[in-house]
């Protein structure tokens, strides 16, 4: 019993190795990493802003007067 359990394990090391996927080492320069920090800075606080739950999008009043003036001259 102690043989098939060591066996087992071999075998699933060995597929484990085998799946193993090694990160390629990052070539970018200092200043593309400097870069690349501070983009992500800018998208992090754009998805942290603090909203109240029950904000919506701001509607453009204008456009919606505007629609609605030229859908009554049509219909007259």
């Amino acid at each position: 019993m102690n043989k098939i359990l060591i066996k087992r394990h071999k075998r699933q090391v060995a597929r484990a190795k085998q799946r193993v996927k090694l990160s390629e080492p990052d070539v970018r320069t200092p200043e593309q990493l400097a870069a690349a920090r501070e983009a992500s800075r800018a998208v992090s606080t754009v998805r942290n802003a603090p909203r109240a739950n029950y904000s919506r999008p701001t509607v453009n009043s204008a456009a919606r007067a505007e629609d609605s003036t030229s859908k009554e001259e049509a219909g007259s």
